[in-house]
């Protein structure tokens, strides 16, 4: 019998959509419920189904995904930390230095990071291959605070990149720290901000870069970063 049509139990059915054969960035959450919550959900999401199209109304159905997303993600515990080395700022924001810093794997155009040696990768790639990225170092990729919202890219294979594509504000907020500091809610923005994919080796992101970097900003007189994830 062909591979692909061999039969499958429903625990390998859920477990597909992320980084399967069936990889869907938007359900990949579907991994991390149990079989009774998946089959909850998707029995959920037929009746949205149905009402909606009687009814005309979608935004029921997209409540439904949310609400299925916030609960699969939920139950991931491996990176979360109840209490952390939180540090109050010196002074206040509006004298601050900030640094903009995110994982959402956005790069300057003609400065691609050429993550695992690849030039040109796709997104497509980067979400087939994003088991071989969580194996490696992050690397930021360092963008200039002038950059045009035109000239910047995007790539990561752990989340759906259509909305940041469409407005990078929602991943990599430069504009809206723009307008921040022309307000003088923010002092000061460093001249460059850094963004890095955040489907990589979370140990060494942990104890080894993420210390790099703290380092590094402050010798950049950098008060305090502002961490967006991706």
């Amino acid at each position: 019998m062909p591979e692909d049509l061999k039969p499958e139990s429903f625990e390998q059915f859920r477990k597909s959509f992320s980084y399967g054969s069936r990889n869907d960035l938007t359900f990949k959450f579907l991994a991390n419920l149990s079989n009774e919550e998946a089959a909850e959900f998707i029995q959920g999401l037929f009746l949205k189904l149905g009402n909606s199209y009687d009814g005309g109304n979608v935004e029921r159905i997209w409540e439904h995904i949310i609400q299925g997303q916030a609960q699969g993600y939920s139950s991931r515990v491996e990176w979360t930390y109840p209490e952390g080395p939180f540090q109050p700022l010196g002074k206040p924001l509006a004298r601050c230095r900030l640094e903009l810093l995110t994982s959402s794997g956005h790069f300057v155009e003609g400065d691609d990071p050429e993550p695992l040696g690849v030039k040109n990768m796709t997104q497509d790639e980067a979400v087939r291959r994003v088991k071989e990225f969580l194996k490696e170092e992050p690397r930021l990729s360092p963008i200039p605070l002038g950059t045009p919202v035109e000239k910047l890219r995007v790539r990561h294979g752990g989340y759906d990149i259509r909305g940041a594509q469409a407005d990078p504000n929602v991943v990599f907020p430069l504009e809206r720290l723009r307008e921040l500091k022309s307000e003088g809610v923010i002092g000061e923005l460093a001249p460059e901000a850094y963004s890095f994919v955040g489907a990589c080796a979370q140990t060494r992101l942990f104890k080894e870069s993420g210390p790099h970097w703290v380092r590094m900003l402050k010798e950049k007189g950098v008060d305090a970063a502002l961490l967006v994830p991706g």
